[in-house]
């Protein structure tokens, strides 16, 4: 054991010096440019300037902070898993080669690889031998660092079927960490390095999302390893690890295809900011800075969300029948004129008349590209109308009459229609008199997404029109809103967001600029996608270079508005260029079994045609129920808030230095921290950054937004309440209880639902 620890700790040291001096020569390139100043040729500084971003690049790749450089070794037959033989065969002797998997790759002096990347070719039997299939190996090793220092080993030998595992443990006899609070379920779980993976989960929260690197599973490798093209749909109950793999997929698939993502970037989509400050040093810790984090509300800078609105309106604003009524409200500001425009221009009057403007607008409305790209050609249409008719005019006139101040810089306009007449010239100069101006205007206005929106939802008339046949009555009534007289004063909703992209789509840049334009990705990941309603997800494929995608989600867990029925309700509105393919995680790593096993209960009544996903560990503690009882008989919200008091200092304690979250209706968190910062157990809100936010021990937030969110210990506020009398609100309460990796406490002032009772 000794011997097998020094020989390990003395690689580490070999491959954290080639770290060192890996960066050393990264920032001697860097700062051997910076000294040659700014002078020299263009070309010289082009290339110095390469170099720069190059040796920028390089070191923070390289700077991998306090995570372990390697944490894995495996030993295959040489000639890979082509040429070995399967555990049925038998001992597997012969020569073999040793390969450490790290975090990013290492070279010895001699460009020799010391470590290889956890993404190569060579590292995919790290995460997928099993006993039945090896795929070549004779020995996999887990490496438990601190710092740089060895701790321990945790070896799994395939010598024999089955997969014989040994275990070597480190001098202070715990494999992986200290003071472990749970235990392995016993069964035929396909589980690689059991002592590793116990420890990372046994591992106290910090209110940042980790990588799993080190602990990744055969059927997560599977998923994170799959082809780039088209549609990947990941299901995943809760505690599977579907974050962590969508977050590492994207950082194998920048390893993969570096040449084309880099220059087409990734795109990952979170449920809301809480969540993306979760997840944001993950895809960091595995050297991928370049990916870009949003909300789908983010992905439209034109509006700022005040509110969450009404569930009512936010379903009808979410169905894909509002694509139809936001084309139609382009449409309809797409209008020919009622009356004729005289257009004094010169010594002439112009006439345009309605008949004209009904077959411009009618022919505009047949040609392809969006609207504010046709108002040129609407503009261009009008302006050859009035100078054919101050052709005829002029000629009626004859030489010599006034209109020879018609177009002036022309000494001869009986000559208007020859080769010298400039019609742009006239065009540019007809359009700036404000008569014509005006009327172009009524016929087809240049549009920005969010004014469409302001002017449609302000405007019974334009909303009826949009929607009419398409909407019922009470529906059109649902879009209603009192108009703001600003656009900063508007209460835009998330599923305003989704509409001013769809009216943006139809619009097109409102002045021609290149940065108005929508950008698109070579690979787009999005969390929590069961709660994206279908034009959300029309956003999102409008956002795809080729329809590439990784969607991951639990039908389980949706607890929006439009909470899909199945995969087959989101698969619809994502690209179809290939047919989608779908995968499921069922294994939870997260969340323990006594937790899962309440959970369960929720779930069969939310949702009784799904199943939950199988528990991997038990934490020792069984959930508790705290029932709130009042001194006479008659429990108040005082005393509700008082019982999660006491419940969040218990929580606090036991699971110290780990982090606690008391997860309530929204109604309710304004009381409940009053009534903690009273009893001495101060709470910070979740989103407050500037107090820590996910990072201190104590945290409230409301039900509605823990979705992906994980901590050691729960106290679910309220359970009726967040419930209510709807699948969507007990899904809800399922996403509430299944956050926790320890200990599961639920406080309640009323009647508990009926799916929890007997539980604590």
């Amino acid at each position: 054991m000794e011997a097998e620890l020094e020989a390990e700790q003395e690689f580490v040291d070999l491959a954290y010096a080639r770290l060192d001096a890996m960066r050393g020569d990264a920032n001697s390139m860097l700062e051997g440019v910076l000294d040659l100043g700014k002078g020299g040729t263009f070309q010289s500084r082009t290339e110095r300037d390469v170099i720069v971003r190059t040796s920028l690049a390089r070191l923070e790749q390289l700077d991998i902070g306090d995570q372990a450089l390697t944490f894995g070794r495996i030993d295959r037959l040489t000639g890979g898993p082509a040429e070995a033989p399967t555990a049925g065969d038998g001992d597997q002797d012969g020569p073999t080669e040793t390969f450490h998997i790290g975090r990013l790759a290492i070279h010895g002096p001699d460009h020799e690889p010391l470590v290889v990347d956890w993404r190569a070719p060579v590292a995919e039997p790290f995460y997928r031998a099993t006993g039945r299939d090896p795929l070549g190996l004779v020995l996999r090793r887990h490496l438990a660092l601190q710092g740089r220092t060895v701790v321990s080993v945790e070896d799994e030998r395939f010598t024999a079927p089955g997969g014989l595992i040994d275990t070597v443990e480190g001098a202070d006899g715990v494999p992986h960490a200290t003071d472990p609070g749970g235990e392995l379920i016993e069964g035929d779980l396909p589980i690689g390095g059991p002592a590793a993976l116990l420890a990372a989960l046994d591992r106290a929260r910090s209110g940042r999302m980790t990588d799993i690197v080190s602990t990744i599973q055969a059927e997560q490798d599977e998923i994170i390893r799959s082809p780039l093209s088209g549609v990947l749909v990941v299901q995943g109950g809760p505690g599977t690890g579907k974050t962590a793999v969508a977050l590492h997929r994207a950082a194998y698939l920048l390893y993969t295809h570096r040449f084309p993502l880099e220059r087409q970037g990734v795109l990952v989509v979170g449920p809301n900011p809480l969540f993306l400050r979760y997840i944001e040093q993950v895809l960091p810790s595995l050297g991928e800075t370049g990916v870009t984090l949003s909300t789908i509300a983010g992905l439209v800078p034109e509006i700022r969300i005040k509110e969450n609105g009404p569930a009512d309106v936010a379903r009808l604003k979410g169905d894909v029948r509002m694509a139809k009524v936001v084309a139609r409200a382009v449409r309809t500001r797409q209008r020919p004129l009622a009356e004729d425009v005289l257009v004094p221009y010169g010594a002439l009057v112009l006439r345009l008349a309605a008949s004209d403007t009904r077959t411009i607008v009618e022919g505009a409305r047949r040609r392809p590209g969006s609207h504010n790209a046709r108002r040129r050609l609407v503009e261009q249409s009008v302006a050859q109308v009035l100078a054919d008719r101050a052709r005829r005019t002029q000629q009626r006139l004859g030489v010599g009459t006034s209109a020879v101040t018609a177009f002036p810089g022309y000494e001869d306009p009986s000559e208007l229609d020859d080769d010298e007449f400039d019609f742009e010239d006239f065009s540019r100069k007809v359009r700036r008199v404000p008569e014509l101006a005006a009327a172009l205007d009524r016929m087809w206005p240049r549009l920005s997404p969010h004014e469409l929106l302001h002017d449609l939802y302000g405007a019974a008339p334009l909303i009826a029109a949009a929607g009419r046949g398409v909407l019922s009555e009470e529906e059109l009534a649902l879009l209603r809103r009192r108009r703001s007289t600003s656009f900063d004063d508007v209460a835009w909703t998330p599923a305003d967001a989704a509409l001013v992209d769809e009216a943006r789509h139809l619009l097109g840049p409102r002045n021609g600029a290149s940065e108005e334009a929508v950008r698109k990705y070579g690979h787009i990941v999005v969390d929590e996608v069961q709660d994206l309603s279908p034009m959300q997800l029309r956003m999102l494929t409008r956002r795809s270079l080729a329809g590439s995608m990784t969607v991951v989600g639990d039908i389980a867990q949706a607890t929006a508005p439009w909470a899909p029925a199945s995969w087959d309700d989101i698969v619809e509105h994502l690209p179809r260029r290939r047919s989608a393919r779908t995968v499921e995680l069922t294994v939870s790593y997260r969340t323990p079994s006594e937790v899962l096993a309440v959970a369960a209960r929720v779930l069969a009544v939310a949702a009784p045609e799904l199943t939950p996903p199988r528990p991997v560990r038990r934490s020792g503690a069984e959930p508790r129920m705290v029932q709130v009882t009042g001194d006479d008989g008659r429990a108040t919200v005082a005393d509700l808030a008082r019982a999660v008091a006491r419940a969040a200092a218990e929580e606090v304690e036991a699971v110290r230095p780990g982090r606690v979250a008391i997860i309530a209706p929204d109604t309710l968190r304004g009381p409940l921290s009053d009534a903690l910062e009273a009893a001495g157990t101060p709470v910070v809100d979740a989103r407050d950054m500037r107090k820590g936010g996910l990072s201190e021990p104590l945290v409230l937030l409301a039900a509605d937004s823990a979705n992906g969110l994980e901590f050691d210990s729960v106290v679910v506020v309220e359970p009726a309440v967040i419930a209510g009398e709807t699948a969507r609100g007990l899904r809800t309460l399922y996403v509430a209880l299944t956050r926790p990796t320890q200990r599961l406490t639920v406080v309640s002032l009323t009647t508990p639902p009926a799916a929890l009772s007997g539980v604590g």
